[in-house]
């Protein structure tokens, strides 16, 4: 049995679409809280980057599984689930959520939990994320959801190591809602794209 291809150029793909749609995204927030908490940003990078393991796994194994279905009902499929990320993207650009305040930690949390609870409330925060849907997406698209699935998760670890060692710092120079009007108007030129494809 052959191994799957590696196509860079999807990764690279996936990489730039789903880096700037996570920037501004709950699980960006929730991974500098929880570094602020425990004061571990180490564990807490470790338990999310599990997390975002299993969502990039899931969501290319869909857009693979789409991906082997005639060719017009992939490009709809496709262009359907851009055009959901960039309405989800234009919603959250009008009410953005702040980390809330929270406790520092005494620091009696063991490494193991700070990264099971990490992996758990990430976990959970990343069910039908609109990541997912740029992911499963692309991988429906270009048929590489290999590359597509790690691509995603080095943008996805990328944005949550962020988070956890200078998250206060880049969201008091970012404007979040810049960042989500930018990743919109990508899922935007993907939908067409994907639509485009359908007439041809």
């Amino acid at each position: 049995m052959a191994l799957p291809s590696f196509d860079l150029a999807a990764a690279v793909q996936a990489f730039i679409t789903v880096f700037p749609a996570e920037l501004p995204d709950k699980s960006m927030f929730a991974s500098m809280a929880l570094a602020t908490r425990f004061s571990k940003p180490r564990s807490v990078w470790l338990g999310a980057a599990g997390a975002f393991a299993l969502h990039s796994v899931l969501a290319a194994a869909v857009g693979g599984f789409v991906s082997r279905l005639p060719m017009r009902p992939v490009a709809a499929t496709a262009g359907a689930l851009f055009a959901t990320g960039s309405v989800l993207m234009l919603k959250q650009a009008r009410s953005h959520v702040r980390a809330e305040a929270v406790a520092p930690d005494s620091g009696s949390t063991s490494t193991l939990a700070v990264i099971a609870s990490s992996f758990m409330l990430l976990g959970v925060a990343e069910i039908g994320d609109l990541t997912q849907f740029a992911m499963a997406g692309l991988a429906a698209r270009t048929g590489e959801p290999l590359s597509v699935g790690l691509g995603g998760w080095v943008a996805l670890c990328s944005v949550a190591a962020l988070a956890v060692s200078s998250g206060k710092w880049l969201t008091s120079r970012v404007q979040v809602a810049t960042t989500q009007l930018v990743g919109a108007a990508v899922f935007a030129a993907l939908a067409l794209w994907s639509f485009a494809e359908t007439l041809s």
